[in-house]
Order: structure tokens, then C-alpha cells, then sequence
């Protein structure tokens, strides 16, 4: 009989002692979900935002004058609303979590070194040890009146060579602006135009670059302009393969108003070559004054932007 009661005593213990560990299994499996998606949390709340710069011709306010605002005056305007979209995410953010960036870039680098010059100043990495509220002012000041000096200059000069934005998100994009730990965004200024005169590749009937000639030589002025793109298979030449990890926003589409297609065709050309190259989050836009563009910056920056959708 005692050693019935002891087999049973004995049972009973290590019952509980495999329970007990089944438990902290789970415990340990809770906590490591809880403490990475803290991680992944905490990462999302770090910005990386890159600016990318289209100084091709499209600035030019002798090619192409407006009465209402110059182009280049509303790409002033959308990296004011920019920075201040940057420095109000950092004012909400304890001091000890700080850990965001924000700079500009043009492709190809411009020949004027004032201008590159000017580029490196924009270049603001904030953390605990830096952080301070003559920071915030001086991250403000510099995108309002240094970014102005880039303008004047490059109009200045009047040598237009064009933007290579296709090469810039094959070749540098990944190396300049992703960072693991952060949530990137990459803003384009541009017309939706893209070509420069070192890059201009075929395969079949894609290309590098897209003009307003080339809209016209595909015949992609008349209403039937989005079957010809799907059946011919039109449109840019995918110069990334993973950009799952980058968010991009496109300001300032601006098509030749001789054709009432263009600017559907220059958002489905840039929408296809980014959905291909499996960007995270996209918004393309058209040109509009900056006090209307406003909210849509704030709405891009300010959002997780954690669900991958398209916004045209």
C-alpha cells in the first residue's frame, strides 16, 4: 500500500514540474512575440526620410513659366511642409527613442560644387546625445533657405543634363536610403518625366526613361492608351527587384496638357515599375500649390503607412 501511495506522490510531482515548464515554454514564446513586435513598433517610429531632387529643365521658369507659381516655388513649398512634417514627428518622440534622419539627393550629382555643398548641410541624423530644441529651429531653417540657394543656383547655371531617377533607384536607393532599424520614405519632386542623356536603355518595348515624344511614338494619346500599355507591355525597365522595405511618394506629376492622357499614363508607368519592384507603401500625385499638397505630405509622413496599398 505505501508503495502504491508513494508511486502516485511520485506521478503527481513530475505532473506538475511538466506543466510548470510547459508554462514557461509558453511564457518564454509570449514574451519573445511581445518584445519583437516592441522592437518592430519602435523601429516604425524611427524616420528616414530621403528627398530626391529632379533639377532637369522642369524647374526652369524660362521653359516653363506659370503665372500662378513657379514649379520650383512649389517644391519649395512641399519640402517646407517636409521638414516641418520631420520635426513635428520629433517633438512627439521621448528623448531617449530618438533615432531619425533626413537628407536630399540628386542623380547625377550636380557639377557645381556650391550646390553639393549645400546637399551636405541637409543631412540631419538625431538621437539622445544631439537632440535639442536649437536642433529643431536649425533643421527648419536650413530646408527653408538652404534648399533655395539649390533652386536659384541650378536655374542660375540654366545646364539642364536631366535626372537620372532611374538609375538612382537602381544603383544607390538601397545603399543610400534604407535603413533596417527605421521606417524609410523616399520623397521624388519631379514631373513624372524621367531621362537623362547617359541612360537611355531598351529591352523590348520597355525603356528607362519616358518622354513626352515617347508617349506620342506609342500612341498612347488616344482613349484605348491602357490596353496598348498591358498589351504591349509598356512601360519602365524594373531597375530593383526588392524595395519591400521603403515607402515612396511622388509630388509634382506634371504632364503636356496637348495630350488628356498623359497623366494617366505617366502614374500607370510609375505605378507598374514600383508595385514590380514590390515598394512597401506608394502615393503619386500631380502638381497643385503647396498649400493644397500640405496635408497629403503630413498624411504620408505622419501615418504608419504599415498597409501596402496605392494611392494615385
Amino acid at each position: 500500500m505505501k508503495k502504491i501511495i508513494f508511486i502516485i506522490i511520485v506521478v503527481i510531482i513530475l505532473s506538475g514540474f511538466a506543466t510548470s515548464c510547459k508554462n514557461d515554454d509558453t511564457q518564454g514564446e509570449k514574451e519573445k512575440v511581445e518584445t519583437t513586435g516592441k522592437k518592430v513598433k519602435d523601429y516604425q517610429n524611427n524616420l528616414n526620410i530621403s528627398i530626391l531632387i529632379d533639377l532637369s529643365d522642369r524647374i526652369s521658369p524660362k521653359k516653363y513659366p506659370n503665372s500662378t507659381m513657379e514649379y520650383y516655388e512649389r517644391d519649395l513649398g512641399y519640402i517646407q511642409s517636409i521638414s516641418n512634417s520631420f520635426v513635428n514627428h520629433l517633438k512627439g518622440k521621448r528623448i531617449r527613442q530618438m533615432n531619425d534622419k533626413i537628407q536630399v539627393f540628386f542623380n547625377p550629382e550636380p557639377q557645381n560644387p556650391e550646390i553639393n555643398a549645400i546637399s551636405r548641410s541637409l543631412k540631419f541624423q538625431i538621437d539622445k546625445n544631439n537632440v535639442s530644441k536649437q536642433l529643431f529651429a536649425q533643421i527648419e531653417e536650413t530646408y527653408s533657405e538652404e534648399v533655395s540657394k539649390i533652386y536659384d543656383l541650378a536655374i542660375q547655371d540654366d545646364k539642364y543634363v536631366g535626372a537620372d531617377i532611374w538609375r538612382f533607384f537602381q544603383n544607390k536607393l538601397q545603399d543610400y536610403c534604407i535603413d533596417e532599424k527605421s521606417r524609410n520614405i523616399l520623397i521624388v519632386l519631379t514631373d513624372g518625366y524621367m531621362y537623362h542623356q547617359d541612360t537611355k536603355i531598351v529591352e523590348n518595348r520597355r525603356t528607362s526613361y519616358l518622354t513626352s515624344k515617347l508617349v506620342m511614338n506609342n500612341q498612347l494619346n488616344k482613349p484605348d492608351w491602357k490596353q496598348r500599355i498591358q498589351e504591349n507591355d509598356l512601360g519602365f525597365i524594373k531597375s530593383n527587384d526588392d524595395l519591400s522595405n521603403i515607402e515612396v511618394l511622388v509630388l509634382g506629376i506634371n504632364p503636356d496638357s496637348n495630350n488628356p492622357y498623359e497623366e494617366d499614363v505617366i502614374k500607370m508607368y510609375w505605378s507598374n515599375w514600383l508595385k514590380e519592384m514590390k515598394v512597401k507603401h506608394i502615393e503619386i500625385k500631380s502638381t497643385d500649390l503647396p498649400s493644397n499638397t500640405d496635408k497629403i505630405i503630413k498624411d504620408f509622413i505622419t501615418k504608419n503607412g504599415a498597409s501596402e496599398k496605392m494611392a494615385l
